[in-house]
């Protein structure tokens, strides 16, 4: 799999607006080079395993709240299907949602809150630019998405994982699945295993391996983003298969506003390919999705 390369450092939006459209259009996934996070990768992965190295009860006193915090292995699960412990970081664009996040101490991390979060808003920054493009190539004006008020204070969730190296007789570390909301971006250790299914709709599917890009973000686009281009942009199927080696990754969601109302975009739509979906607030759809999901 030779997923497309974007630069967002190019000095061509235009032209790197179609390059998005034609990789959205016909992957849902691409490469993200020139972001401006290069060299804090290194540093984001150390303290990543900083965290996944504290003894279990020190993590437990962080338990998911509020999608914020740690979330344990399930010990069901074991060596039979999804393998991973994760902790999420919530928005932090507001005082209000800064306060719901769960921090472990400075006496047991030293330093680790400010160093996350100096990576959060670095990611926060890059997302956004990548909206602006995205509008381009939908042929809207650059600030459309901060017009309609979905990125002025987004619901952007940064998500620490890990996966242990075990092999069992499960194929997968993290099940088949496409993404809930508009724009992920991934960050992986090089540890392979992140494969994707172009076509979800097809029996049986046909699974293809996403080389590791060193400094590069793997972009992918969510369900909502498919919903607001009225399915013209693809939310790809994907997975984590197991190699047998523990793999870290990171992954930021930046999602709309709560308030936002997601509705079929007007260069998405005609008389002969009308809309899809009923417009919907981000909230409530990602509500209703989110509380059918298991953690």
């Amino acid at each position: 799999m030779n997923l497309p390369i974007i630069d967002l450092s190019s000095p061509d939006p235009l032209s790197t607006a179609i390059s998005i459209r034609q990789a959205c259009i016909e992957y849902g996934f691409f490469y993200l080079v020139n972001h401006g996070v290069e060299n804090d990768l290194v540093k984001a992965f150390d303290e990543s395993k900083r965290f996944f190295s504290l003894p279990p009860g020190e993590k437990m006193k962080l338990a998911r709240k509020e999608f914020r915090g740690y979330t344990p292995q399930d010990p069901t699960l074991g060596l039979h299907g999804d393998s991973k412990e994760s902790y999420y970081i919530g928005p932090m664009a507001d005082s209000a949602s800064v306060k719901l996040n769960q921090w472990p101490s400075e006496e047991l991390l030293e330093n680790w809150r400010p160093s996350i979060e100096a990576i959060y808003w670095k990611l926060f920054e890059a997302g956004k630019k990548l909206y602006s493009l995205i509008a381009l190539s939908l042929n809207m004006d650059e600030d459309f998405f901060d017009k309609i008020g979905a990125v002025d204070k987004p619901s952007a969730f940064l998500r620490l994982l890990r996966y242990p190296g075990e092999m069992g007789p499960h194929q997968e570390i993290c099940s088949a699945h496409s993404d809930t909301g508009a724009l992920t971006l991934l960050m992986t250790d090089g540890v392979p295993g992140l494969q994707i299914c172009r076509d979800k709709l097809k029996e049986p599917r046909v699974w293809e391996d996403v080389p590791y890009m060193e400094g590069a973000f793997i972009v992918n686009i969510g369900d909502l983003m498919e919903r607001w281009t009225n399915c013209l942009y693809r939310s790809t199927m994907h997975r984590v298969k197991r190699t047998g080696k523990e793999r870290y990754s990171m992954a930021f969601f930046l999602d709309p506003h709560p308030d936002c109302v997601v509705e079929c975009l007007k260069s998405c739509c005609s008389e002969s390919c009308p809309p899809r979906f009923t417009p919907i607030r981000s909230g409530d759809y990602m509500d209703e999705i989110l509380s059918n999901t298991p953690v």
